[in-house]
C-alpha cells in the first residue's frame, strides 16, 4: 500500500483555510480530488461525484481514467460511486477480480488496470450529495486505516464543499438579480422613449417592445438596449 505524500492532518487545515471569496467551488472540488489523492494511502485516482436533480456528474477528477470509470458507472446507472453519493455510506470494493456486486463495471475497471476501490459518500446539502471516489492500481489497496483516513477526510472535504456551494449558489443569485434589476431599468426607459414619442400607455408601450421582440426574433431587453441606444445617438 502506497504510503499518503501529503500529512492528513496539513491536508485538512488546508481544507479549512480555503477562502471563498477568492477561489470558485471548480478550484475547491479540483482541491478535494487532490488533496484526497495525496491523503489516502493506496490511492492512485480519485474523482468527486455529485448527484442534483437526477443528474450525475464527475465534478473534479486527477485524470481522465478516473473519469472514464466514474462515467461508465453514470451511463449505465449504477456502481459503487452512485450508491455511495446515494447512501452517503463508505463502500470498498477490495479485489475486483472477485467483486460480485458490480461485476460487469470491476471487469470494465480491471481492464483499465484498477484492482480496487473506495467511495465515501459526501452528504452536500439536501439537495446535492456526492461521493469521493478512490481507485487503487493493486488489490486490496485500501486497508482499514485507509478507509479511515478517507471517512476522516470526507467528512472535512463535505463540509467545505457544502459551504463553497452554498457561497456559489448565493452568489450566482446575486448576478442574477443585478442582471434582472439593469434589463428593468433598460427596459422602462425603451418604454418611456416610446410612450413620449407615441402618446400611448405604459402597457401600449410594452406591448410594442413585445412585438418588435417577436419579429426580430430577440429578447425584450436587447431591443430596449437599442432603442436606448439609438435615442442617446
Amino acid at each position: 500500500m502506497a504510503a499518503p505524500s501529503t500529512d492528513p492532518g496539513e491536508a485538512l487545515a488546508e481544507l479549512s483555510r480555503i477562502r471563498l471569496d477568492e477561489v470558485s467551488l471548480e478550484d475547491v472540488l479540483r482541491r478535494v480530488a487532490e488533496l484526497a489523492n495525496q491523503t489516502v494511502p493506496g490511492s492512485a485516482h480519485v474523482t468527486v461525484t455529485l448527484a442534483q436533480g437526477g443528474r450525475n456528474s464527475s465534478a473534479a477528477c486527477t485524470s481522465d481514467l478516473a473519469r472514464q470509470l466514474d462515467e461508465w458507472q453514470y451511463r449505465n446507472e449504477r456502481g459503487p460511486c452512485l450508491d455511495a453519493a446515494a447512501s452517503a455510506a463508505s463502500i470498498s470494493l477490495p479485489d475486483l477480480a472477485v467483486e460480485e456486486r458490480w461485476p460487469e463495471w470491476a471487469a470494465h475497471a480491471r481492464a483499465a488496470g484498477i484492482g480496487s476501490s473506495l467511495s465515501v459518500g459526501l452528504p452536500i446539502q439536501e439537495a446535492v450529495t456526492g461521493a469521493l471516489n478512490m481507485y487503487g492500481v493493486a488489490p486490496h489497496a485500501f486497508d482499514s486505516v485507509a478507509v479511515r483516513s478517507a471517512e476522516n477526510f470526507a467528512a472535512y472535504a463535505a463540509v467545505a464543499l457544502a459551504n463553497a456551494h452554498l457561497y456559489d449558489s448565493a452568489a450566482t443569485l446575486a448576478r442574477q438579480m443585478q442582471e434582472a434589476m439593469r434589463s428593468r431599468a433598460v427596459i422602462e426607459q425603451a418604454k418611456g422613449i416610446i410612450m413620449g414619442e407615441r402618446r400611448c400607455s405604459a402597457d401600449e408601450a410594452f406591448a410594442l417592445l413585445s412585438k418588435l421582440s417577436q419579429d426580430a426574433n430577440r429578447k425584450v431587453r436587447e431591443v430596449a438596449e437599442a432603442l436606448v441606444a439609438n435615442a442617446g445617438r
